[in-house]
This record gives structure tokens, C-alpha cells and sequence, in this order.
């Protein structure tokens, strides 16, 4: 009992005092207000439990700085495309900047840039209107052979004219009860296409900063850091540009060849509007997998149409051997180490990025996630590999000598599970 002259404790024995089997309680730990130990949840569960709320509140963070991303989604495609096409005309600036001064050579580079775009654009417009009757025709003969294939029995499947006809009624009359949500969705795009706009003129905007003084609001914004951690940060943003850099300069050289190789392949054959088509398989290779294959698709289906089954199928051939040698050929050549993702990661980034924004995740998801592993890679610490001992068998089989089995059967009391924990009234004794 308590005397009031603050010998309350002096009652309790000390912690010392306990037995072993006290201080062996599961999950126990030592409290210096509480006698012997309180029993509580397991290590093993403590340590779980530790890891899972940090991983949500690192869960959590993600998730509002996209969700926040995601309400100025106009202004991250802007820095997307401005980013992009930095790292495309960087290195003809440089080159132009030996010269001239840097800002003509932003100014010129841009300006090639965008005849390049707007002559292409205006080549696949020219093209699909100068083709467009006889591609019509051409497009309204093939249906007839394929449905007069499909009727005549020849076929695995046989499909009847009324049957045909009653399709036909079916899309009509859905045409029909979806007119409004149809010119709903045709004033959204319109809408789209003023957003487009804006974000092409904005990403054209911030890439002559970019360009011409870029390296001075790098130098600006790691001055704004502390100093302790600047070097962490030139790492990091070394290591992120030279892959995006990479990736994207990798991008377009294999989307040109891609398109090169479906022009020829279409032009050989015959294929009508083989120019837009190829251009279109150079804007579907920017997005990984699936973007030129589907590109190549419509250019099969087209060739379905005009010219037959038989050239169809030389088109899809043609698609699958331009598969491979951009798969074998093409990324290892040009993208090299620069870009080191193994494709299970590329597939399940367009696949994550395509279900959480669509089109845009889709193109966005692998430079994001090559950059995040780049940055990774380069800050991380690596432990050296394990490497397989050659005599491994036989230093099992091996009997091992009188002492070094008495020092194997003998570990030290602080590795043995069952040991007594020093107390920290013994801990302060041995320290003083």
C-alpha cells in the first residue's frame, strides 16, 4: 500500500524477479508501469498489421493524386504531348543550335514539325476523297460476293437472303431508336475535338519552353529543393527522361516502319487507299500491342471487301510477319536497354491504363510504368545475386568435424527462440 512518501512501487518486486515462463509470453512486452508483461498480439500479426496500413495509406495517396490528376485531365494530356514532342525534336534542336541561336532552332524544328503533321493529315484527306467513288463501288461489289459466297452453300455455314434482309431491318430499326444518344454522342465529340484543339495548342506552347530553356527550369526547380535532397532528385530525374526520352523516340521510329512496311505490303497487293491506311498503322503504334495490329485489321477488312478472300488473307500473313520482326527486330535494336520491360508488364500496363481512362490510359500506361521502374531501379539498393555452390551435394553429405557440431548444436541465447530476454533494469545494470 501506498505510505505517501512515494514507496508505492518499492512493494512490486522487480521485473528481474520473473521467471522465464513469464518473460516467454507470446507476443509479450516489457511495459516499466505494468508488473512482468501484458500479453498481446502476436509479432508476426503486429508486423502484418504495421505493413498493411502503411500499403493503404501508400494506396490511398495514389489514389488521390490520380483522382486529382483526373479532374485536369486537359492540362496532364497537354504536358503528355509537350513532353513527347520534346524528346523527338531535342535532338534536331541540338543539332540546329550548333548554328544558329537556340531559340531559331526551337523555332524551326517546331515549324518542320508541324508541316510534317498537317501534310500527312492533308495527304490522308486528299487521298480518301480522290478514291472515295471508286472506293465505294469497289467496297458495294465485294458485299455482294461475300454475301452471294455466304448464300450459295459453298460456305462452312449457309446464310439465307431473309436472313440477310432481316439483319439489315434489325440495324435499321437500332439506328432508328438511337438516334438521340447517336447525335448526343456526335455533339460530345464535338465538343472533344475543341478540347483536342486545346490541348495541341497548349502542349505546343509549353514544348518552346521545353525546347529552348528547358534545362534551365530543371536547374530552377532543383534550386527550389533542399539541399540534402537535390542529388536524389538529378538521379531520379535523369534516369526518368533518359527512358521517356527513349521510349518515345523508339516509338516513332518503329510506328514509321510500320508504316513503310504496310504501305508496301498494301500497295503490292492492290489494296485501295493504301497511303491512309498505312498512316493510320502509324498512329496505332503508339499504343502498345494492340494499336497497329487493330489498324492492320481494318486494312484486312478492306481488302476483304475490294479484292477477295484470298488477298484478305495475304494481308493478315503480312500483318503477322510485320509482328514479329517489330517484336524480334525492332524494339531490341532500337529501344535496347533504354525502355527493359518484359511484355507480361506491357500487356497488363494497356490493359490497367485502357480500363481506368480509356484510350488515353492506354498510350499513357507504359511510359508511365517504364519510367517508374527506371527511377526505381536507380535509386534502389541491389544486394549481390545468390550464386549456386558447385559442391553443394557433397558439403551436404559431409560430415561435419566434433567442434563444428558442437557449434552448430550450440547457438548463441540470443538466437535461441526460447531464451530469457534481459530485462532493462539489467540492461542499465550491464551498461553502467
Amino acid at each position: 500500500m501506498a505510505d505517501g512518501t512515494g514507496t508505492e512501487g518499492a512493494s512490486r518486486p522487480p521485473v528481474s524477479t520473473l521467471s522465464p515462463a513469464a518473460r516467454r509470453v507470446a507476443g509479450g512486452r516489457r511495459n516499466p508501469h505494468v508488473v512482468g508483461e501484458d500479453v498481446a498480439a502476436p509479432r508476426w500479426l503486429r508486423s502484418a498489421a504495421g505493413i498493411s496500413w502503411r500499403l493503404l495509406v501508400v494506396v490511398l495517396a495514389v489514389a488521390v493524386v490520380f483522382y486529382g490528376l483526373g479532374r485536369i485531365k486537359l492540362v496532364v494530356i497537354a504536358l503528355f504531348l509537350a513532353m513527347v514532342f520534346t524528346a523527338v525534336l531535342r535532338p534536331l534542336v541540338a543539332a540546329l543550335s550548333r548554328f544558329m541561336p537556340r531559340a531559331l532552332a526551337t523555332a524551326l524544328s517546331l515549324l518542320l514539325g508541324i508541316l510534317t503533321f498537317v501534310g500527312l493529315l492533308t495527304y490522308v484527306v486528299y487521298s480518301v476523297a480522290n478514291q472515295w467513288s471508286s472506293l465505294s463501288t469497289k467496297f458495294g461489289d465485294g458485299i455482294t460476293q461475300i454475301t452471294d459466297f455466304l448464300t450459295s452453300g459453298r460456305s462452312p455455314f449457309t446464310v439465307t437472303n431473309e436472313q440477310i434482309a432481316a439483319w439489315i431491318d434489325q440495324g435499321v430499326l437500332w439506328l432508328q431508336d438511337h438516334a438521340g444518344q447517336l447525335a448526343g454522342q456526335a455533339a460530345a465529340s464535338a465538343g472533344s475535338a475543341v478540347e483536342v484543339f486545346t490541348a495541341l495548342v497548349l502542349a505546343v506552347f509549353c514544348s518552346i519552353f521545353f525546347l529552348a530553356r528547358g534545362q534551365e527550369i530543371w536547374t530552377w526547380f532543383l534550386n527550389q529543393l533542399p539541399a540534402r535532397v537535390r542529388d536524389g532528385w538529378m538521379t531520379a530525374g535523369g534516369a526518368g527522361w533518359f527512358t521517356f526520352s527513349g521510349h518515345t523516340r523508339g516509338t516513332v521510329i518503329i510506328a514509321l516502319t510500320d508504316g513503310l512496311l504496310a504501305f508496301l505490303l498494301l500497295s503490292i497487293l492492290g489494296v485501295p487507299l493504301a497511303a491512309p491506311l498505312s498512316v493510320l498503322v502509324f498512329i496505332g503504334a503508339f499504343i502498345p500491342l494492340i494499336g497497329a495490329p487493330t489498324a492492320m485489321v481494318i486494312a484486312m477488312i478492306v481488302a476483304l471487301a475490294t479484292l477477295g478472300p484470298v488477298k484478305a488473307g495475304i494481308v493478315g500473313i503480312g500483318i503477322a510477319l510485320i509482328g514479329q520482326f517489330e517484336g524480334h527486330v525492332l524494339q531490341p535494336l532500337v529501344m535496347g536497354k533504354q525502355v527493359s520491360l518484359h511484355p507480361v508488364v506491357v500487356a497488363l500496363a494497356v490493359a490497367a491504363g485502357t480500363l481506368t481512362a480509356g484510350i488515353f490510359g492506354a498510350v499513357f500506361a507504359v511510359p508511365l510504368v517504364s519510367v517508374a521502374w527506371a527511377v526505381f531501379s536507380r535509386l534502389r539498393h541491389v544486394d549481390p545475386p545468390m550464386e549456386k555452390d558447385d559442391d553443394e551435394d557433397d558439403d551436404i553429405g559431409d560430415a561435419p568435424d566434433g567442434d563444428e557440431r558442437a557449434d552448430d548444436a550450440a547457438p548463441d541465447a540470443d538466437d535461441r527462440p526460447d531464451a530469457p530476454r534481459p530485462s532493462d533494469d539489467e540492461l542499465a545494470t550491464s551498461d553502467t
